[in-house]
């Protein structure tokens, strides 16, 4: 048995053992998904980015379990209507919720440089946290103030450290397009 790979498609041939049947069965099974590690060209760098944010989700997944990192979210977990509800675990019980959710976010992720699919999920996942994360910039109180000034938008360190998840949220919608089944691509591309 043979497999390569020609546009996207996974040619399989299967040459029979008995000479007097030689002959070859091919078989096309078309990908569902893409998966950066599997493509070539400026396709390749995307893997860059994947690894990158499996660093970056460890790092965030494993600071929810210090107690100055509970500390430090429970003000945005207060202000926001799409987290609120994790207060019910308690100041420690939402931090640890978060660090789990970060860390299985980063295990998908690794997993997707094997599995298109898995590859999809974790980036959608990202793309959940980081525009969760980048609401925090408008629901939490004292972040951001608005003003008819020379600096119309003032914010504090805590703005500017949440700021940055906006670029962090295009890398994840940039590894979900590049996730998703071709025949999505061109209808997005149409």
């Amino acid at each position: 048995m043979r497999v390569t790979r020609v546009r996207g498609t996974f040619v399989v041939t299967v040459k029979n053992a008995p000479p007097q049947q030689s002959r070859t069965e091919v078989s096309r099974m078309k990908l569902s998904f893409n998966v950066a590690e599997q493509g070539g060209g400026s396709y390749w760098s995307l893997a860059i980015l994947r690894w990158v944010m499996v660093v970056i989700f460890v790092s965030f997944g494993m600071q929810k379990f210090t107690l100055q990192s509970a500390q430090g979210i429970a003000q945005f977990i207060t202000n926001s209507p799409f987290i609120s509800w994790l207060s019910v675990f308690g100041l420690r019980g939402e931090a640890y919720f978060l660090g789990v959710a970060e860390l299985g976010i980063a295990a998908l992720l690794a997993a997707g440089a094997f599995s298109p699919l898995l590859s999809a999920v974790g980036s959608f996942m990202g793309v959940v946290t980081f525009a969760i994360t980048w609401s925090f910039f408008f629901t939490t109180p004292g972040v951001v103030k608005w003003s008819w000034s020379t600096d119309p938008m003032a914010w504090n360190l805590t703005g500017e450290f949440i700021f940055k998840d906006i670029v962090l949220l295009c890398v994840c919608v940039v590894l979900l397009l590049a996730s998703l089944p071709q025949s999505v691509a061109r209808s997005r591309n149409a």
